[in-house]
């Protein structure tokens, strides 16, 4: 189902010139490298979330091209768990919130010190959703005082993206705070074992539709909160709506976007990061068949990774389609 796509930032021209010098200047050698060889592990997410599905996929099809590669899915909490994934050398590559991402860049957050990150693709953007029974007593972000709340699992973007949204709301401290994936938190939702969960995603995601086949549900307009959100941790949030359409709302619903990112280790070989480049693009159609959200991969927003700059492997291959 069509899906209104949340504008991308306008980034200093400054970052988009040296993206795209990047490109020009990359890997002057025309020939194809070598065919990936060793360990392929993509970190991805949590069952229920777009990550899982997609990076299961992707997985599937590195693996199908390259044997001798022996690609496989990594199952983990999300974006955190997956940058510590691939610094400490146990994933080569993994999806990632773009404000993690840049917290991990900076050494800002769960990340002292920093981490050694670049990228490989910009690939469609996350929404943050927070979902509640139909016919709860809560309408409004306030209404969360003094209930039960999961913020997502610890080691994920959810987690920080929605403490963010509860501090700046004032309301930190007055929510039962706990930490469940997307699947036991709509389980518990389900149950009256909670009053809400957060949960930043892809539209739509899993856990919510499959939530909605036997619970009725809406989601909390968070649009108060958004523009303060973005003013105080920068411009890779956007004030965007989840449109009435993807969960059958009544209504559109406020809340921010964020982008999502497939990022590596900066020392990641060179022939891996540019086969798994081109493998996203060419197998774009086999990977939209397994969630929609995979038809958003564009060349042209792809190498839009502020503040991550590609991979010499990912600007060789964006080179060869400006030729």
């Amino acid at each position: 189902m069509p899906v209104a796509q949340a504008r991308i930032p306008r980034w200093r021209t400054a970052v988009v010139l040296a993206v795209l010098t990047a490109i020009v200047t990359a890997c002057a050698n025309t020939g194809l490298p070598a065919a990936p060889r060793g360990p392929v592990r993509i970190a991805s997410g949590s069952a229920g979330g777009v990550y899982a599905l997609y990076g299961g996929a992707l997985a599937h099809l590195v693996r199908q091209r390259f044997p001798e590669t022996a690609a496989e899915p990594i199952a983990t909490v999300g974006s955190v768990e997956n940058i510590e994934l691939i610094t400490a050398g146990k994933a080569e590559a993994g999806f990632v919130l773009a404000d993690i991402a840049a917290d991990a860049l900076t050494g800002r957050g769960a990340f002292p010190g920093g981490r050694p990150l670049v990228a490989l693709a910009r690939l469609y953007d996350n929404y943050v959703q927070l979902v509640v029974r139909a016919n709860g007593p809560i309408r409004t972000l306030a209404d969360l005082a003094g209930r039960r709340v999961s913020i997502g699992a610890k080691g994920s973007g959810t987690a920080v993206v929605s403490e963010r949204v509860l501090r700046l709301a004032g309301l930190y401290d007055d929510v039962v705070l706990d930490h469940q994936e997307i699947s036991p938190s709509a389980r518990a939702l389900e149950l009256g074992e909670l009053d809400a969960f957060f949960w930043s995603g892809g539209l739509p995601s899993e856990g919510i539709t499959g939530l909605r086949a036997s619970t009725a549900v809406r989601l909390i307009d968070l649009g108060r909160v958004a523009g303060r959100l973005t003013r105080q941790y920068g411009e890779l949030y956007t004030e965007t709506t989840v449109p009435a359409s993807v969960y059958g709302l009544a209504d559109e619903v406020g809340t921010v976007s964020v982008p999502n990112y497939l990022v590596v280790h900066r020392d990641l070989p060179e022939p891996v990061a540019y086969w798994l480049t081109r493998t996203l693009f060419e197998e774009q159609p086999r990977l939209a068949e397994v969630h929609d959200e995979a038809r958003r991969l564009d060349p042209g927003a792809a190498i839009m990774t502020y503040p991550l700059d590609l991979h010499p492997g990912a600007a060789r291959w964006y080179r060869q389609q400006h030729r």
